[in-house]
C-alpha cells in the first residue's frame, strides 16, 4: 500500500457564508454557514479520504480553536500527528455576494510558532518513511520562510516523491534545493519567481528549464480561466477549464493536488493523473462554501467531461463562469 504524508503547518478552520449583498459600512447579514477544517495539506487529506484512501496528516495546532480543529480532523480516516503550539489555530472567513457572485475571503496570518515547536516538526519527519510527501500551504510566523526547502533537504535520499504547493520565496528556495516531484504554481506565481510576464510558450520553457536542472520532474501551472498546463521533460499537456455552475472556488487548487495524487497512487500515468486533478478542482468549484469535491463528480468529469455536465444540467456556457482550477 502506498504511504502518504500530508503536512499542514498553518491549518485553519474555514467558515463560509452567503449574503444577499455586501456593501461598505452596512451591517451584512449572512446565511447558510458552512464550517470545515482547511489549509493546503488538510484539504489534500480530505480529498484523499473522499476518494477512499487515507494518509498520515501532520498539523500544528493550538488554543481553543485548535481543539475545535483537532476534533474535526479526528473524524477523518487519517493517521493524525499533532505538534501542539502555544498560539491559536486561525479562522478563515469567506462570504459570497449572491447578487454579484463575488467571493470575499479573509485569511488571517495565523499564530506565531516557537523554535522548539518548529524543531518538533523536523523531528517527526525523521521518524517515518513515505512514498509521497505533500508540503502544502503557508508557513506560520516564527518558522523560517525557507522551511519547505529545509524539509526537502531533510527528505533527500528517502526515495519519496515530494509534492510542493506553495509560492513566492518559499517555492523559489525549494526549487533551488531540487529533487521535487511536482509543483503547482499559478501563472502569476511562476511570473513572480522569474520576475517578468510570461506567455504560455514562455511559461512552458521556464518550467522545462526547472526540470532540466533537476529542480522538479513535473510542473502543473494553473492558467485561471484558461485551464491548466502540465509540463514534463519532453512535452506538455494543456487542458481547458470545465464550464461549471460555480458554487465556491475555496479549496479548488488543493483538490487538484488531492485528485492528482489519488490517481498517481492508483497507478494512473502522470498525464492521466493530471486530468483527474483538473476534474477534482472543477468538482470542488461545483460545491458550495467550504465543501470540497465529491468522488462521483470527480470521476464523472474525468470519464465523461462536459457531456456529463450538459446531460445533468450543470453547465450553461452563456451565463456560467469558468472554473478557476486547479
Amino acid at each position: 500500500m502506498t504511504s502518504i504524508l500530508c503536512v499542514a503547518l498553518n491549518p485553519s478552520i474555514d467558515i463560509a457564508n452567503e449574503a444577499s449583498r455586501i456593501l461598505p459600512t452596512k451591517k451584512v447579514r449572512t446565511r447558510n454557514q458552512r464550517q470545515n477544517i482547511g489549509g493546503g495539506g488538510v484539504n489534500v487529506a480530505r480529498v484523499l479520504a473522499e476518494m477512499g484512501d487515507t494518509c498520515d496528516l501532520l498539523v500544528m495546532a493550538g488554543g481553543a480553536t485548535g481543539e475545535v480543529f483537532l476534533d474535526a480532523v479526528k473524524k477523518l480516516p487519517v493517521n493524525l500527528h499533532t505538534v501542539r503550539i502555544a498560539g491559536s489555530t486561525r479562522i478563515a472567513f469567506m462570504v459570497k455576494d449572491m447578487e454579484t457572485g463575488e467571493e470575499f475571503r479573509f485569511v488571517p496570518e495565523g499564530p506565531v510558532v516557537s523554535p522548539a515547536e518548529c524543531e518538533e516538526v523536523r523531528r517527526f519527519l525523521e521518524t517515518g518513511a513515505w512514498d509521497y510527501v505533500v508540503l502544502s500551504g503557508s508557513v506560520p510566523r516564527g518558522m523560517p520562510k525557507d522551511e519547505y526547502a529545509s524539509m526537502v533537504r531533510q527528505l533527500a535520499g528517502r526515495n519519496c516523491r515530494i509534492i510542493l504547493d506553495t509560492s513566492g520565496p518559499a517555492l523559489k528556495a525549494a526549487l533551488d534545493v531540487g529533487g521535487l516531484f511536482l509543483i503547482k504554481p499559478s501563472l502569476d506565481e511562476l511570473e513572480g519567481i522569474v520576475g517578468r510576464s510570461l506567455s504560455l510558450e514562455e511559461a512552458v520553457k521556464v518550467c522545462q528549464e526547472f526540470i532540466a536542472r533537476g529542480s522538479v520532474q513535473h510542473v502543473a501551472v494553473s492558467l485561471a480561466r484558461e485551464g491548466a498546463v502540465l509540463v514534463s521533460a519532453q512535452d506538455h499537456l494543456k487542458l481547458p477549464s470545465f464550464q461549471v455552475k460555480v458554487g465556491s472556488t475555496v479549496g479548488a487548487g488543493d483538490s487538484f493536488v488531492g485528485g492528482m495524487l489519488w490517481a498517481l497512487i492508483h497507478d494512473y500515468p502522470v498525464r492521466e493523473a493530471f486530468r483527474v486533478g483538473v476534474a477534482a478542482g472543477a468538482a470542488t468549484v461545483m460545491s458550495e462554501g467550504t465543501d470540497l469535491c465529491r468522488r462521483e463528480d470527480v470521476l464523472m468529469l474525468y470519464q465523461h467531461g462536459e457531456d456529463a455536465l450538459d446531460s445533468a444540467g450543470l453547465t450553461s456556457p452563456r451565463s456560467v463562469q469558468k472554473s478557476r482550477q486547479p
